[in-house]
């Protein structure tokens, strides 16, 4: 499986929580309706038959650094980086989008899990011949992550694709006619 590469996997919290949170449940998640992010890690190990090295950006600009999910974040093989700032700055952006600068001079592959259109500029120039994903719900991608795919950055749902949620999401998406099973609506 090793091929002496690694495929960093760089996760925005707030985003994929806020997405499932209020465009998808509509409400708080409960704990059994959180991802398995441990699932996504193997996964992408798995898919891509390489090392992963999660990162998990966390904005903790309050202060307060939510022990019980760092913890449990370290204990599935994520690095958990909670960051602060100024109450106009979007940290886990800024750092985000830092690190994937920061990408641009190693020999690794990358996996954003994000919808946010703030990250193609940075994206963009990784697309140089290393592998390029992106995790999230296809539904709420931007419209500039979309045209990423267009040019070779590989998609992957969380949902469906990577399986990383005990329960079935309440989700309304086009389904490839290919995939619809009408037990599912039944």
């Amino acid at each position: 499986m090793e091929n002496g590469r690694i495929t960093y996997v760089l996760v925005d919290g707030e985003n994929i929580d806020a997405t499932l949170g209020t465009s998808i449940l509509q409400r708080r998640p409960n704990p059994s309706e959180r991802p398995r992010w441990e699932r996504l890690l193997k996964y992408l190990q798995e898919a891509w038959g390489q090392q992963v090295s999660g990162l998990f950006f966390l904005a903790a600009s309050d202060g307060e650094i939510p022990k019980p999910f760092v913890q449990a974040l370290m204990a599935i093989g994520y690095r958990p980086i909670p960051l602060s700032g100024a109450p106009d700055q979007k940290v886990v952006d800024i750092a985000i989008q830092r690190t994937l600068g920061a990408l641009r001079s190693r020999a690794a592959d990358v996996v954003l899990a994000s919808h946010d259109r703030d990250f193609v500029a940075a994206l963009e120039p990784l697309l140089d011949g290393r592998r390029v994903g992106l995790v999230g719900f296809e539904e709420f991608l931007s419209g500039g992550l979309r045209d990423l795919r267009d040019r070779g950055v590989q998609f992957f749902d969380l949902e469906s694709t990577v399986g990383a949620f005990n329960e079935r999401l309440p989700r309304v998406r086009i389904i490839p006619i290919d995939e619809f099973d009408p037990e599912d609506f039944l």
